[in-house]
């Protein structure tokens, strides 16, 4: 996926195949988002931003670390989609392999749940950049920090929806807790974003 064209991916994307699918796309969502951050961060230099140069420093080296993250995020998505989908096909002719396939399947979606929960943690992340680099970055550019608020917060709607799928097949206990908990402050995270998108629209228009 890393070194996919954009018209290559989208054709995946696009094609009657298991992956990649919303998971991976909710990863490039916050990969773009972080991306958008680290831009604003670097127009926001020189004398004029002296004053907030340490700040708009650290948020640019999250940015890119984020963006890093969110990338690798993307394909390991879409490996553990392809995790289910073999466990799906595993044999179920007798009681033992019925069993087998049963716990086959049950740990790849924790696994496949376990991915978008971590994009929803790298999406908070990065609406927290946003919130910080808003009211002082580069008016020139401060409409991209709503740009990147607006790809967190679709990255964080997308991957929530990606764990809730995989939660319909998974049974009480840790595991289940585990993701149900990543996704209870979502709307919370998506609020903030929008947040973000209001400030600079107003900061823009005044």
């Amino acid at each position: 996926m890393r070194t996919s064209t954009l018209e290559a991916f989208l054709d995946a994307l696009a094609a009657r195949v298991p992956a990649p699918g919303g998971g991976a796309t909710a990863a490039l969502h916050a990969a773009q988002g972080a991306a958008l951050v680290a831009m604003v961060a670097r127009y926001s230099d020189g004398e004029k931003y002296r004053q907030d140069a340490d700040a708009i420093a650290q948020i640019r080296a999250n940015a890119d670390d984020l963006r890093a993250l969110a990338l690798a995020l993307a394909e390991k998505d879409a490996a553990a989609f392809q995790a289910v989908t073999r466990a799906y096909a595993l044999p179920k002719s007798t009681e033992r392999e019925k069993m087998a396939r049963s716990r086959a399947i049950g740990a790849a979606l924790v696994e496949a749940g376990r991915v978008p929960a971590r994009v929803i943690a790298v999406a908070k992340q990065i609406v927290n950049l946003t919130e910080r680099l808003q009211p002082i970055g580069n008016r020139n550019v401060i409409s991209d920090v709503a740009a990147a608020a607006d790809a967190a917060r679709a990255a964080l709607s997308t991957a929530r929806v990606n764990v809730e799928i995989n939660l319909s097949g998974i049974g009480e206990g840790p595991a289940r807790d585990e993701l149900t908990a990543a996704i209870a402050t979502v709307d919370q995270a998506i609020a903030r974003a929008e947040d973000v998108t209001t400030a600079v629209r107003k900061r823009i228009t005044r």
